[in-house]
């Protein structure tokens, strides 16, 4: 049985913990089952946001006529799309892979893994063991249970992203933002897309004008069925060709009030949302202790109630996004190098974002969780449209909302949909995690006239109550 000083569980942000801790001379484990990068690298983030640049390049073809411009014919090649994004992302992917097998430290062990004792980890036919052990495992699409399912051959957002053909049609179960992300994608590209949502609003987490006004509008490009569960999934056969008889995807959804509707497809896709690969492990050997989400539970200082180890990322489930794993993976690695100096996570103005079209981002609350905790504020909305660049770029939809402490300024939340809203959302970020956080940081800032900034500097002047 070889030891270690630590052992990490994944190679997304845990690769950072891992080899800084080399580089202070620890002797490092670093174990991945599947591709190295993690999940934003391979299945997440970075792969779907390469196909979506692609869609969002035609919307902008497809609107060129409003700005004089007359494209007067263009192709999609899916298969290009598809292989342009995969290669850029296999390529960083087997970076890593490589730069880390020419390493002695950390040491790379590219099998599955699970705990056989305390602080005793089997990989193979081999058995590994440290004082320090830091779980980065990361998460996977969720699969409802749903009758016929098991039956058909459905994709989740991982086949989705290599798919070797455009469908025609796409039915998705789910309306969270992975599902509207991929709508996007496929929508713009000309498939035919059915969103089949439980919820009466798309993006439910959302700030509620967000998600209402970004239903709406999605509601015009495709087909939302908003408050239906999916009942039944199956196969019907198209016979309009008498040589072949091919597959259509057969999906039987009822609402609360007992209607029920029959949608067929040629692809269907399950984006119910993720669950953290935690089963293989076999952590209950050790002990440790999960939160009602089935999330990995830990203290302020990212260690779970074993003592020596530790847990970031998707897998604990406080924000699933990679900027704040990375985020996470800071603190992990002071705590485990420095457990006389340990430092809570600061959870302060972390955002996130959906690339969708119109994009959206947000940080801090929402305006219904204000209310929740019965939070008094104060609030503006501010649109696109009456600045000078969004008339310039015909942004009709776009706003900019602030939440504001009634008593002191401080910025509660803000949300943002339109054009470039990641973009945005960075200087109320400043404001809100290095500035005094209030809304003076933004309105005491001189604006570019006329860049698309102004609209968040209106947006926040705009606020007259106190």
């Amino acid at each position: 049985m070889e030891k270690f000083d630590l052992i990490v569980i994944g190679s997304g942000a845990g690769l950072d913990v891992a080899t800084a801790a080399a580089k202070k001379g620890l002797k490092v484990a670093i174990i991945e089952k599947s591709k190295l990068g993690g999940t934003c690298l391979n299945v997440g983030g970075i792969p779907s946001k390469l196909l979506i640049y692609s869609a969002n390049i035609l919307e902008i073809i497809k609107k060129a006529e409003i700005f004089g411009i007359k494209v007067k014919e263009y192709s999609i090649d899916f298969e290009k799309i598809i292989n342009r994004a995969n290669k850029i992302v296999d390529t960083d992917s087997n970076k890593i892979k490589e730069g880390l097998k020419e390493s002695k430290n950390p040491r790379l062990f590219l099998q599955e893994c699970k705990f056989i004792g305390e602080k005793k980890i089997a990989i193979a036919n081999e058995i590994i063991t440290a004082d320090k052990i830091l779980i980065a495992s990361g998460t996977r699409p969720y699969i409802p249970k749903i009758k016929g399912l098991e039956n058909v051959d459905y994709i989740t957002s991982n086949e989705a992203l290599r798919l070797k053909y455009q469908p025609k049609t796409l039915t998705i179960i789910g309306g969270g933002y992975i599902a509207c992300e991929l709508a996007h994608f496929f929508g713009t590209l000309g498939t035919k897309i059915n969103i089949i949502q439980r919820n009466n609003f798309l993006i439910p987490n959302e700030d509620v004008d967000v998600s209402m006004e970004f239903t709406k509008i999605f509601a015009k490009k495709y087909n939302v069925y908003l408050g239906y569960n999916t009942e039944i999934v199956r196969y019907n056969y198209d016979n309009t060709n008498n040589q072949t008889k091919k597959k259509i995807f057969n999906v039987i959804i009822k609402n609360k009030f007992g209607k029920s509707l029959e949608i067929d497809s040629e692809q269907l896709l399950i984006a119910t949302g993720r669950i953290p690969n935690l089963d293989l492990l076999n952590i209950e050997k050790e002990g440790i202790k999960l939160n009602e989400n089935g999330f990995i539970h830990v203290d302020e200082y990212l260690q779970t109630n074993s003592h020596g180890i530790f847990a970031i990322g998707d897998v604990i489930g406080k924000y699933q996004c990679m900027h704040n794993a990375k985020n996470e993976a800071h603190y992990a690695y002071n705590n485990i190098l420095y457990p006389e100096n340990k430092l809570s996570v600061n959870y302060n103005a972390i955002p996130h974002a959906i690339f969708t079209s119109p994009q959206i981002s947000g940080v801090g609350y929402t305006e219904q969780q204000l209310k929740e905790e019965k939070i008094e504020y104060v609030k503006s909305i501010y649109t696109y449209i009456q600045t000078a660049m969004g008339k310039a770029i015909e942004d009709k939809d776009g706003f900019v909302k602030f939440l504001i402490d009634k008593k002191n300024k401080y910025i509660l939340g803000c949300h943002i949909m339109g054009t470039d809203a990641s973009i945005l959302i960075h200087e109320v970020l400043v404001a809100m995690k290095t500035g005094k956080g209030t809304i003076d940081n933004i309105t005491n800032t001189i604006h570019i006239h006329p860049a698309l900034s102004e609209v968040v500097s209106r947006a926040a002047s705009s606020i007259n109550n106190f």
